[in-house]
């Protein structure tokens, strides 16, 4: 039976088993970091004790901003300083991460007019180059989120929501998990089982990879509870294929967008109420409430901080344990 306990403004979470407390610890807060149009990418820039992100996309010309926003405090809850644009025109920019040598790798889901790809900036002198933007000579669909091992390959997904969202035109791929080794140029198909491939992260010491399915969220604000709204995981073999596929866990209400772990491997998923948190085994645990939330990182000088993404505002969390990093 689930329990739930008020702290601050009001229900901030929701407990199903008590390890989740241990997760909370017992002066748990949710703050509001900022009032901001904040949606996707969100990225924290330990040596800028900085937060990245992108934004809601914009209506009829379709454009989304990259935005940084300057965190001030050494103390949990930092406040916000400065807000910028570092791009205002992103080629729709969504997930974003950072890779080993600390610049922002950037999914360009791209436009009618400009292709998608997998971008790297230079966050010093923001400059922006192409890391990998076709595979077999094809255009890619709306790369949605990456993550670069520590080998520095980089791995992302590309669902279709360009094509049903209505800024691009029928694909030319299906809707797949790749990976790309930038010392060999080699661009690879690693998964194809997905309806709507979305988030995906390893596990501490990278042996699993899990990915998440928003297929149950075609267009915008539909829902259909029979098409996918869940997260599965693979092992992966010799480093570069994936194996053993399997169901993780069934997220709802809504569906699984961002996924990141925490160093004892529980993993962290959004839903249309908040962000959810499983044990290694898949069992839930409980639910930081954040209604609306579609993305979500570990950051903080200690990564133990939840920054996440609401559309409207960004919440600021702080837990008992530190997120896996990724840079």
């Amino acid at each position: 039976m689930a329990h739930s306990s008020d702290h601050d403004d009001g229900s901030t979470f929701t407990v199903y088993r008590d390890e989740f407390r241990a997760v909370l610890g017992s002066r748990f807060q949710r703050p509001v970091l900022i009032e901001t149009n904040a949606h996707e990418g969100p990225v924290y820039v330990a040596a800028e004790h900085a937060l990245y992100f992108t934004t809601v996309p914009e209506p009829g010309p379709k454009n989304i901003f990259i935005k940084r926003l300057q965190l001030v405090g050494e103390e949990f809850p930092f406040k916000a300083q400065g807000l910028d644009t570092v791009r205002s025109s992103s080629n729709m920019a969504n997930g974003m991460t950072l890779d080993r040598d600390g610049d922002l790798v950037i999914c360009e889901q791209g436009t009618r007019e400009m292709p998608a790809r997998i971008s790297r900036m230079d966050l010093k002198t923001r400059s922006v180059e192409t890391v990998v933007d076709q595979w077999r000579g094809l255009h890619f669909n709306s790369p949605n989120d990456v993550i670069v091992k520590s080998d520095r390959t980089v791995w992302f997904t590309d669902p279709n929501y360009g094509e049903v969202q209505g800024f691009k035109g029928a694909p030319q791929v299906g809707a797949y998990v790749y990976r790309h080794d930038p010392a060999t140029g080699e661009i690879a198909v690693v998964a194809d089982s997905f309806n709507k491939p979305n988030g995906l992260a390893f596990s501490p010491d990278e042996s699993v990879l899990y990915v998440t399915d928003t297929g149950a969220n075609q267009a915008p604000g539909t829902y259909y509870v029979g098409l996918p709204h869940h997260v599965r995981a693979f092992d992966v073999h010799d480093g570069r294929h994936l194996r053993n596929e399997r169901l993780f866990a069934v997220v709802s209400p809504g569906a699984p967008d961002g996924i990141k772990l925490d160093v004892q491997g529980r993993v962290y998923t959004s839903s249309a109420t908040g962000v959810q948190v499983f044990t290694p085994g898949g069992d839930l645990l409980g639910e930081i409430t954040a209604p609306g939330v579609a993305n979500f990182t570990f950051g903080g000088p200690n990564n133990d901080v939840l920054f996440i993404l609401g559309d409207t505002q960004i919440w600021q969390a702080r837990l008992q344990v530190a997120g896996v990093r990724t840079s």
